[in-house]
């Protein structure tokens, strides 16, 4: 699909072009017309291609459940917030964290597997579990865990995209520990469940699966074509970002589709 360059970035040939840009429209169309209505019901099918969406274990707005379990609310806010600060602070920085910075990362990341599979075994009578799960603390784990992926996620993208890409580290540990504590914020505004606050941030957590999905599959289209560090301006982004989306945008849609033929709602599991 993308066409070779020999110029300082890869460029699509102008019929690989119209390609690109009709697939990408006619997968779009085709998901917009076949999810549910509204801005949280196409949320709601972001949500349902990586998400339980089990009721108990989400929060609401007022009666209604958002599109993201606690947990998954927690990683794809978490990762937002990390890409986002890495952006405005770090630009094109790559260098990986420093190692007490993975210490960090790695208590986290065991913070999310524990309490995943303590909250997992609640899902059978008798079984074993250390403590009785909480949605703050699936919130709380999923959010540190978001922040790991963005930490790894953005540094690995400049590497791969610019190429005039920075060999500093993008996160540092005071960097790090601010950025905590912004999370710890984001995680109290959220336990508010403030209707007015927490839709925008129901739409944010779900559009965080696109933008990763969309992050990690410009990378590979870029190392398909060999095009590693050609890039020195967003613009020259475009049809490989677009590339990049229209593959996001095709595992959801047939993450949805199996699951929807398998369960014949748009609804979450359901316990008991």
């Amino acid at each position: 699909m993308f066409e070779g360059i020999k110029s300082s970035a890869r460029t699509f040939s102008l019929a690989g072009k119209g390609l690109v840009v009709l697939t990408v429209v006619v997968l779009l169309i085709g998901w917009l017309l076949n999810t549910p209505p509204g801005l949280l019901g196409k949320a709601d099918a972001i949500g349902y291609a990586v998400c339980h969406r089990i009721d108990a274990r989400s929060f609401h707005l007022g009666e209604r459940q958002i599109p993201l379990c606690a947990r998954c609310s927690g990683m794809y806010l978490g990762a937002m917030l990390g890409l986002t600060y890495q952006a405005v602070f770090s630009r094109r920085r790559a260098g990986m964290p420093h190692w007490s910075v993975w210490i960090v990362f790695a208590a986290w990341a065991g913070a999310f597997v524990l309490d995943g599979v303590n909250s997992y075994m609640h899902l059978f009578p008798g079984a074993p579990s250390l403590y009785e799960p909480q949605n703050w603390l699936r919130l709380l784990t999923g959010t540190g865990m978001g922040l790991v992926m963005a930490g790894l996620l953005y540094p690995s993208y400049n590497q791969t995209i610019w190429k005039d890409w920075q060999r500093s580290p993008a996160l540092q540990l005071r960097s790090l520990g601010v950025l905590a504590l912004l999370a710890l914020l984001l995680d109290w505004i959220v336990l508010q469940q403030n209707p007015l606050i927490l839709y925008p941030l129901a739409l944010v957590s779900a559009a965080g699966v696109l933008v990763l999905l969309s992050m990690v599959y410009t990378m590979v289209w870029v190392m398909v074509v060999r095009a590693e560090n050609h890039f020195g301006r967003a613009r020259q982004l475009l049809f490989p970002l677009l590339g990049g989306f229209g593959t996001a945008l095709t595992q959801i849609i047939l993450l949805d589709l199996v699951r929807y033929l398998f369960t014949g709602t748009w609804d979450g599991f359901h316990l008991g």
